[in-house]
């Protein structure tokens, strides 16, 4: 708690990308309790602001209390709704060395390096699929990048806070840390070995923290967690 205390000298605003951390307990063996993790925060004077970004599946109930829990547990809740995008995966009239729905799920770069016979190879399996009558699978998307890069940039200009802490280690927050460092506040990126992208492990610039969130576990973890 002292090292936090001196993280928090100052005017300090916490930015949660919810959906980018839930997925961090299978890195972390644990789980954030959020009910815990905003008692915790709250315990700390110099921290003004606690936003938590959080997409919300419109009919999915659990999906909906989620978003409702957050709230009433008195996070500043950034929401909309989650799009749900079909992407097809159908092969039965193309080629059986054709890329074109494998485009779709491998990187232009790898798929170039693959050999014909992983191509057919990847196209059969597919085929196996579309017997079973699927032709397509769901991919959800609700990123919150841009929110939360002008919340930052926003509570800057109106000098609110000085201290910027970021729950989150996607690359898409480079150019706004940036700018942050820049203009001589402090960064800090809560987050967990190999939850960070290479992008903002290799900024090394002065005011830029990576902080362990492991360290905190006994105080933001599920109770029967507790070491």
């Amino acid at each position: 708690t002292k090292e936090l205390e001196d993280i928090f000298d100052k005017p300090t605003g916490i930015y949660i990308d919810y959906a980018n951390v839930r997925p961090w307990s299978t890195k972390l063996g644990w789980h954030i309790d959020p009910k815990r993790l905003k008692q915790f925060l709250d315990s700390f004077t110099n921290i003004k602001s606690i936003k938590i970004y959080n997409g919300t599946l419109t009919g999915d109930k659990k999906s909906e209390e989620l978003s409702n829990s957050l709230d009433k547990l008195g996070y500043e809740l950034i929401t909309k709704p989650v799009k749900i995008m079909r992407k097809s995966i159908d092969v039965s009239s193309i080629p059986s060395d054709s890329t074109i729905i494998l485009k779709d799920f491998i990187r232009k770069s790898l798929l170039q390096q693959l050999k014909v016979e992983t191509i057919e190879y990847l196209n059969s399996r597919l085929r196996e699929i579309n017997e079973q009558g699927i032709k397509y699978v769901e991919d959800w998307k609700c990123n919150f990048d841009v929110e939360m890069s002008l919340d930052m940039l926003i509570a800057h200009r109106e000098k609110k806070i000085e201290n910027f802490i970021i729950w989150s280690g996607d690359s898409d927050f480079e150019s706004p840390i940036m700018k942050l460092l820049q203009d001589n506040k402090k960064v800090y990126i809560f987050a967990t070995a190999r939850k960070v992208s290479r992008e903002l492990s290799d900024l090394t610039v002065d005011g830029l923290t990576i902080f362990e969130i492991n360290k905190i576990r006994n105080f933001i973890c599920w109770k029967r967690e507790i070491n």
